[in-house]
């Protein structure tokens, strides 16, 4: 080793490759896809970056758009021929159906702390322990304003039981439900 990597990060990694990482030398950070929709990494990648002082920066926390205010099932079907959406799962009946009335369960939460469902999204996302921070994309500035009030909302415990009160009622997604 000529010493030129002071700390390395990984994206997508599941708990067994990370232990190997480890043993190597440490792993700063971790990429998982995270959100109320794909929640896979709150079961066991998150929990593990938590316990080995990783940090946990997610992406896709508004699943591609399925949580946010103006995504409908009429966007969908108005979207680009080759937009790798249509061919998704989540994007497909029965799950863009469920994944809707997910995003629609969201509204009077964001509605009682006076922000977007796409910012409620983020927030829920970025307030499991372990988790760093989110990766949250945006093509305009006025995106950017939609969900920007994630980083400073605290979602409440009641909040937090509508949510998984939610996901379990509309059966999207799969993994842990609650933080």
């Amino acid at each position: 080793m000529k010493g030129k990597v002071r700390h390395a990060g990984v994206s997508n990694f599941d708990v067994e490759l990370l232990d190997r990482c480890e043993r190597m030398r440490h792993v700063v950070s971790l990429q998982p896809p995270f959100s109320m929709i794909r929640r896979e990494a709150a079961a066991d990648v998150i929990p593990w970056a938590k316990s080995h002082r990783t940090g946990v920066i997610c992406y896709s926390p508004m699943q591609a758009g399925l949580l946010t205010d103006r995504f409908s099932a009429e966007r969908m079907a108005a979207l680009a021929t080759d937009d790798w959406r249509r061919r998704a799962e989540e994007f497909q009946p029965p799950r863009l159906e469920r994944n809707l009335a997910l995003r629609d369960a969201l509204k009077p939460i964001a509605e009682r702390h006076g922000i977007t469902i796409a910012a409620a999204a983020v927030a829920w996302t970025i307030c499991w322990p372990g988790v760093t921070g989110a990766i949250v994309g945006a093509r305009s500035a006025t995106q950017v304003d939609g969900w920007i009030a994630a980083a400073t909302t605290k979602l409440s415990a009641q909040d937090l039981d509508d949510i998984a009160g939610a996901i379990r009622q509309t059966r999207a997604g799969s993994g842990p439900v609650r933080p």
